[in-house]
């Protein structure tokens, strides 16, 4: 059963007319089970959610905790992220928990931290069987936010492949973003833990905060 409480939540604070200075919201990392590192890049979020509330004029609490899978928690915050670099295992109640989520509205974004493509490929399937993963052409609107952009940035080489952005559309709504060869939440994160350029940095929080203004004011 979808929660309604979590319907009136994402009423309350999803609505464009509310404006981000009435909307105060909560984000999340998705905790999941496999063996994977779901606890990678810990300074990422927050920094996403500074750069935005100094960017955007969000609100977005700087509290950002861990939800499982499978807990009915998920139903707290409308946007969760969710990075790793190995296996991911979905359980069948965890799938259908998560697809409840999603149907009810809130937004799962992942990010490939190396080595997640082939697990969450296949974990996707779980829950949504019909859908598949569909790339998101440059003209897509997440790209033409506030920031001008027309591709994922590059933060981290690995094997010379371009980054691109998958999506799961459900009736018309994106519900799931997949960046992969990106490693996008790795330029979210402090400078001195990847020693990433500032330019690269930058890239990365402006794609970010496209991402955040796409999901709850499109």
């Amino acid at each position: 059963m979808i929660s309604s409480v979590f319907k009136l939540i994402l009423v309350l604070f999803l609505l464009p007319v509310c404006g981000w200075s009435q909307a105060s919201f909560q984000l999340a990392v998705l905790k999941y089970n496999g063996g994977g590192d779901y606890y990678a890049n810990p300074t990422a979020l927050p920094n996403l959610i500074q750069f935005c509330n100094q960017n955007l004029s969000t609100t977005i609490s700087n509290d950002v905790p861990y939800v499982d899978v499978g807990s009915k928690d998920l139903f707290r915050y409308p946007f969760v992220h969710m990075t790793g670099h190995g296996n991911v295992v979905f359980s069948k109640a965890e799938s259908e928990n998560l697809r409840n989520y999603l149907l009810a509205g809130g937004f799962l974004h992942i990010d490939d931290n190396y080595g997640m493509d082939e697990f969450i490929r296949v974990e996707l399937k779980k829950i949504f069987p019909s859908s598949d993963l569909i790339e998101l052409p440059s003209n897509h609107p997440i790209y033409n936010q506030k920031y001008k952009l027309n591709a994922l940035p590059k933060i981290h080489e690995h094997d010379g492949k371009k980054p691109q952005a998958f999506g799961i559309v459900i009736d018309g709504r994106l519900v799931c973003l997949y960046t992969y060869e990106t490693d996008l939440s790795d330029g979210w994160e402090d400078a001195q833990v990847h020693n990433d350029t500032a330019q690269k940095r930058k890239q990365a929080l402006q794609m970010g905060a496209n991402i955040i203004t796409y999901v709850f004011l499109n």
